[in-house]
């Protein structure tokens, strides 16, 4: 009995390949994030009194460089795919936001951890230029058995609500403002700010800053220009919480020198001096699209010296560092999430330091719509959502024929 072989149509091939790719694309993006959870579990063990942070930077990138040059090494030259670090290493302690990987010559470069410090690791991988970009936070010497306690304790507790809270916002259909009001809402039960303006970005291939962002405790200036956006099927993004201790979440930037640049992939220019235009070809070959550090140019002072003129028309731009007040502290979570059509699905580990018994706060979450939110899971299971439909009478097409 032969079986007559049901030829697709171009329409069906067409979605057939695009199903393949999008699938390929997705297991890139979570090979990255293997390989950064694997570099953040050695920082966290290597985050103890004494060490220095210039030390946690270069072990971070070394481990992401290692990670990516072990993957997708198949088909020979002619196949051979980008990789390597999306973000560099940045250690950022106390009321310091972010941003912080400083040089040996630098006055942070012999600065050192201690007991109780509020620190947050953030590094990022790409294969191929998907990027899972990763950040957490954690307090030197906590255990479950001596808690961190005080503002170091609310504020993590009070940035991981936040970012649990948005996890379960960004979800195809709802509006980039509904992300900024819940992380407003979830801080506030530990007297807490979401840092003003931080931004969060859709992200794509060779693209971690796109064209749709969520803004966090916008002043009235940021909020008439900012503008609003529906998150949709098969997005990406990488969703920055950072909080502060302080009451207003206001940070500026202080003496530290700016370490990290990103390529502006939408301005041209011709540079004039011939160190601006090697050190502009080299950031090129070196990071492609991603944000770089000056640590891996070979030689710093040219490096800094030739970027110069490049930031200045707009090449490249710096990653400041900001500091919020003294005497505050900041944590901050940083995940990449995908809405694909079955439901958003996280593509960077939880946590590796985090949970609840390493923080002993005095406050807790009241609000029940927040705690409501809070219980659901990330993605519904398929069960229950195919035991709705047959609720309300729509059955599958295959049930619907019988």
């Amino acid at each position: 009995m032969s079986t007559a072989v049901k030829e697709e149509t171009p329409a069906q091939e067409g979605q057939a390949q695009a199903r393949s790719t999008a699938e390929a694309d997705l297991t890139k993006y979570k090979t990255a994030a293997d390989i950064v959870n694997t570099a953040t579990k050695k920082l966290v063990e290597l985050a103890v009194p004494g060490a220095k942070i210039f030390d946690l930077c270069v072990e971070g990138d070394k481990l992401i460089e290692q990670g990516t040059g072990a993957v997708y090494n198949k088909g020979g030259k002619a196949n051979k795919i980008a990789k390597g670090i999306a973000f560099p290493t940045a250690i950022s302690v106390n009321n310091a936001v972010s941003h912080v990987s400083p040089l040996a010559s630098d006055t942070l470069g012999s600065a050192v951890l201690a007991q109780g410090d509020v620190v947050k690791i953030h590094l990022g991988a790409h294969i191929d230029g998907f990027a899972s970009v990763h950040a957490e936070t954690l307090i030197v010497g906590a255990t479950e058995e001596n808690p961190a306690t005080g503002r170091q304790a609310d504020v993590v507790r009070a940035a991981w609500t936040a970012a649990e809270a948005a996890m379960r916002t960004v979800k195809a259909g709802n509006k980039n403002w509904t992300v900024t009001e819940v992380v407003n809402k979830a801080v506030a039960p530990w007297g807490c700010k979401a840092v003003e303006g931080m931004l969060s970005c859709q992200q794509s291939q060779n693209v971690i800053d796109g064209k749709k962002r969520i803004i966090l405790n916008p002043n009235e200036s940021q909020k008439q220009g900012f503008e609003a956006a529906t998150f949709a099927e098969n997005e990406v993004y990488g969703v920055d919480i950072l909080v502060s201790s302080g009451t207003d979440g206001k940070a500026r930037a202080e003496e530290s020198r700016t370490t990290i640049y990103s390529r502006v992939s939408d301005v041209t220019y011709q540079l004039k001096m011939k160190t601006s235009r090697a050190v502009f070809s080299e950031v090129q070959k070196k990071a492609g699209a991603f944000p770089f550090t000056i640590r891996s140019f070979e030689d710093e002072k040219r490096a800094r010296m030739g970027l110069q003129e490049a930031v200045q028309h707009g090449l490249v731009r710096p990653f400041e560092v900001l500091y919020t007040p003294p005497e505050t502290f900041v944590a901050a979570f940083h995940f990449t999430i995908a809405l694909l059509p079955n439901g958003p699905t996280l593509i960077t580990h939880p946590p590796v330091w985090y949970k609840p018994e390493l923080v002993k706060t005095e406050k807790e979450l009241e609000d029940e719509e927040l705690k409501d939110l809070l219980a659901k899971k990330l993605r519904e299971p398929k069960k229950k959502k195919k035991a709705a439909k047959e609720e309300s009478g729509d059955k599958p097409a295959a049930e619907a024929a019988e």
